[in-house]
Formats: structure tokens, sequence, C-alpha cells
């Protein structure tokens, strides 16, 4: 698995910068012990967690830790003390419970705001038009720091149509990075098409199977 990890920093490192891309390890499904041994020694920092549950189980402060699953008002408080980014917030409410549980932890919490790029019902997420409003509102709390958009996008596309979405989020993002100097990441990306996502603006790549190979 570690010699994974450095081919795909090696794949990066032909068409960008290799520090100006963070890699995330999506780590669900794999147990602590697997996830240290297949980035001990990589530029991999960050485990990336889906479900609440799970975090919480590996949670291990030798790694860094982001949220990248759909996010639940009522697990929020299980997370402010423990992950960096929240890349998955999209509603109103979530961005309230956010605030007020960072609030009673006397945290900032850093946010993605999450973009629906297909319009897929099936999944969490804004549309891009609403981004700028969506940012304006995540901004007036006090407790909440908008630090760039995640996009996902559909997984039977063809490629010049994920081209036009991942070139539609790099738009909204250098439009939010313009008017707010918080602004660092744009994640999108995962193991089928980071490669695509990086040469579209891509800083932010959330990689599981192409790290641990396909799940048993």
């Amino acid at each position: 698995m570690k010699r994974n990890v450095f081919e795909i920093f090696e794949k990066i490192e032909k068409i960008a910068d290799p520090e100006s891309v963070e890699v995330i390890a999506a780590t669900k499904t794999q147990p602590l012990e697997v996830v240290l041994r297949a980035i001990e020694g990589t530029p991999i920092k960050t485990a990336g967690e889906n479900r609440v549950q799970e975090l919480l189980s590996k949670y291990d402060e030798r790694l860094t830790w982001d949220f990248i699953g759909r996010l639940q008002t009522n697990k929020v408080k299980y997370l402010i003390d423990k992950v960096r980014l929240i890349h998955s917030v999209d509603r109103p409410k979530l961005l309230q419970t956010i605030d007020q549980e960072a609030r009673k932890k006397g945290k900032l919490q850093d946010i993605l705001i999450q973009i629906n790029a297909g319009g897929e019902e099936s999944k969490g997420g804004i549309l891009f038009e609403e981004a700028f409003e969506f940012a304006s509102l995540a901004k007036s709390f006090e407790n909440i720091r908008v630090r760039g958009v995640m996009a996902v996008t559909p997984y039977d596309i063809e490629r010049s149509e994920l081209i036009k979405l991942f070139d539609k989020a790099k738009k909204v993002f250098d439009r939010l990075k313009s008017d707010n100097n918080d602004i660092r990441h744009l994640s999108m990306g995962m193991s089928d098409d980071y490669l695509l996502a990086i040469e579209h603006g891509a800083n932010l790549v959330r990689l599981g199977r192409a790290i641990f190979g396909e799940r048993k």
C-alpha cells in the first residue's frame, strides 16, 4: 500500500507541484492500523472519514482528521474538538448547529461548502448558483470559518462533462477566494479522477481505493 502512495505523488508531480496538493486518505472501512501503516513515512498526514461513529472509533492524535461524509446535525457535537475540517456543509441548520457546538468548545470550526455539482437528488450539497449566498450566510456565524469548497460529482459521467463540472467548481472557488482571504481549499477528485481534478484546479483530493486497494 505504501508503494501506492508514492506512486500517487509521482503522478501528481507530473502535472502539479506536489506540495500545492494535499492528499487526504479516505479511510472508510479501513482499520486504524492499516491506515497508519499505509501512510507512515509518506506526505499524507490527514485521514478523512464518512461516518461519525467510525471516526470516533478510530480517532488517534497521530493523524489529522477531516469529516467528509453527510453530516446529521445531532452528530455535530461529537466532531467539533476532533476534526480540522468539515467538508460537507450544505444547509443553514447545519451551519447553525456547528456554530453552537463550536461556541460551547471555544473553537473556530473550519468548514468547506459542499456543492452537488451534478445536481443529483441522492447526494447532499448545494447547487453552484447557491454557493455565494450560502458562503455569505456562513460568514455571519462567529464560530465558523469558511475555508473553501468541496465539489461532489457523478460517478458515471463522460470525461468532457466531468471537466465542465470541475471547471465550474474552480470558477466558484476563485470567486469566493477573491472575496474572502480565508478561502484555501478546492476539494474535488477521488481515486478514479483525482489527476483530472488537479489539472482543473483541485488542491485537495480524497483518495481511498488508490491508497488501500479495493475494499474487501
